[in-house]
C-alpha cells in the first residue's frame, strides 16, 4: 500500500493544510491525491511536462491535478499508475476518496418510477449527485463526461436493454458499480452474467438500496443515513 496515503503528515499543522488548500482552490481529500501524484513524480525525477508526455496530456493538466483543482478520469489514472510505477488500485482509492459528491445515476423508461427512484436515492445518499435518465443514450453521454460511481439500471428500457447499457457503462469506466432494477425476478439470472454489483426488485426502497451499498464491487462514501 502506498505510504503516501498519509501524506498530510508532511504538513506542519491543520491550519497550514487548510490555508494551502484554499490557495489552490481544492479540497482536503483532493489535496491528498494531488500531493501523492506530485511526490511520486518528483521522486522519479520527472517534470510536469515529461509526465504529461508519458500520459498524453498537456503539462497544464498535470498542474491542475497536482493543485487539487481537478481529478483525472479512470483512463488517466491507469496511465498515471503505469508511468509512476505504482498500483493503479491505490490511485483509484485515493481518487474515490477525493470525490466530495459521487455521481449516481438511475435509468428507467417510466417517468413515475424514475421520479420515485431518484427520491429514494437522494434519501439514502444525501451527499451524492443523483441524476435520472429515461433514455439510455443520455446516460451514456453523461457517463462519458462524469465519473459515475453507481448506476441503477432497469433491465427493460423500452426497445433497449439494460444489459447492453451495463456493458457500455463499464466500457466507459470499469469501476462503475451497476445495480439492476426490474419488476421480474427471473431476469436476475441474466443480470448476474454481467459485471453488475447487485440486483433489486421494483419498487425501489431505501432498505434495498442500503443493502446494495454494502455489496458494491467498488465502495464509495455515499453519505448515507446510517453511515
Amino acid at each position: 500500500m502506498l505510504n503516501y496515503l498519509l501524506i498530510n503528515s508532511d504538513i506542519k499543522n491543520e491550519g497550514v493544510l487548510h490555508s494551502e488548500i484554499k490557495k489552490r482552490g481544492g479540497t482536503a481529500l483532493n489535496f491528498l491525491f494531488a500531493e501523492t501524484v506530485r511526490k511520486l513524480r518528483e521522486e522519479r525525477g520527472l517534470s510536469q511536462k515529461q509526465l504529461g508526455q508519458q500520459v498524453y496530456v498537456n503539462h497544464s493538466t498535470i498542474a491542475r491535478w497536482e493543485n487539487a483543482t481537478r481529478l483525472p478520469d479512470a483512463t488517466m489514472i491507469l496511465r498515471l499508475a503505469n508511468s509512476l510505477g505504482v498500483d493503479a488500485n491505490e490511485l483509484f482509492q485515493l481518487a474515490a476518496q477525493s470525490e466530495e459528491s459521487p455521481n449516481v445515476i438511475i435509468v428507467d423508461d417510466s417517468k413515475a418510477i424514475l421520479a420515485d427512484g431518484v427520491a429514494v436515492l437522494e434519501e439514502v445518499m444525501p451527499n451524492a449527485a443523483i441524476t435520472g435518465f429515461i433514455w439510455p443514450l443520455e446516460a451514456i453521454e453523461y457517463a462519458k463526461m462524469n465519473r459515475v460511481a453507481l448506476a441503477v439500471v432497469d433491465i427493460e428500457l423500452g426497445t433497449s436493454s439494460g444489459l447492453d447499457l451495463c456493458r457500455k457503462l463499464l466500457e466507459i469506466n470499469p469501476r462503475t458499480n451497476i445495480v439492476f432494477l426490474t419488476a421480474y425476478a427471473e431476469y436476475s439470472l441474466d443480470a448476474w452474467k454481467t459485471e453488475a454489483s447487485g440486483f433489486m426488485l421494483k419498487p425501489l426502497t431505501a432498505e434495498d438500496v442500503k443493502e446494495q451499498l454494502k455489496k458494491l464491487r467498488y465502495p464509495f462514501q455515499a453519505g448515507g443515513i446510517d453511515e
